[in-house]
């Protein structure tokens, strides 16, 4: 029973730990600005690359790397992702940047309950969060029109979320989501659209790279 129990968090640790790239040099080699992941700081340094032609499949990998990173998700789940947006109604790429926008680590940043998307997968993993008062420890786990999600109240004092929310109380929240910053509590009004997630990733080149 023990050892069960156990696999959860040993998983959540090697995910972590894969996902330990230093963030300015690999927007840097991504042509990405920080902001996206939460960081405001900027590298001075520019890119070795920059400037030389680029392939076709060059520039798939490139957005499919962007998308990668933004959300944190290893290249197996986020083949997962575009297989299930293939099988969905609508525009594939669409799909699959709505299911990524959707996870609720993702979520998490966007209601500014952390300051970077890092933190919101730690701040999940670590059990603070609850969907519709239940807890749910999973920063993969998509969220759904209606659900409410809060830090739970136990957590709810602690000093971290009061220096989370002098960073992010100035953020401007999603159309899609309510949020009452001084709770640690919001709703998902909706599912975001794909031109309501300002992230920088052309899915099109994403989707003609799996289509290959």
């Amino acid at each position: 029973m023990c050892c069960f129990l156990s696999c959860p968090v040993i998983m959540e640790v090697k995910i972590v730990a894969v996902n330990r790239v230093p963030v300015l040099k690999r927007c840097r080699a991504l042509g990405l600005d920080p902001v996206f992941l939460g960081y405001d700081k900027k590298s001075n340094r520019t890119n070795a690359r920059a400037g030389k032609k680029v392939s076709e499949y060059g520039l798939q990998l490139k957005e499919k790397q962007k998308a990668k990173f933004i959300y944190g998700v290893l290249e197996k789940p986020f083949r997962n992702y575009y297989e299930k947006a293939d099988r969905m109604k609508g525009m594939t790429g669409e799909n699959l940047m709505v299911m990524l926008e959707s996870r609720l680590d993702s979520v998490i940043f966007r209601m500014g309950f952390a300051r970077t998307r890092r933190e919101a997968r730690q701040i999940v993993g670590h059990q603070h969060i609850l969907v519709n008062g239940k807890r749910v420890q999973i920063p993969s786990y998509l969220i759904k029109a209606g659900d409410v999600i809060e830090v739970r109240e136990k957590s709810k004092s602690l000093q971290r979320y009061k220096d989370i929310l002098e960073v992010t109380g100035g953020r401007l929240v999603p159309e899609w989501l309510e949020v009452d910053q001084e709770a640690l509590k919001g709703t998902v009004k909706n599912l975001p659209t794909r031109e309501m997630i300002d992230v920088p990733v052309n899915e099109m080149l994403i989707v003609e790279l799996y289509s290959k």
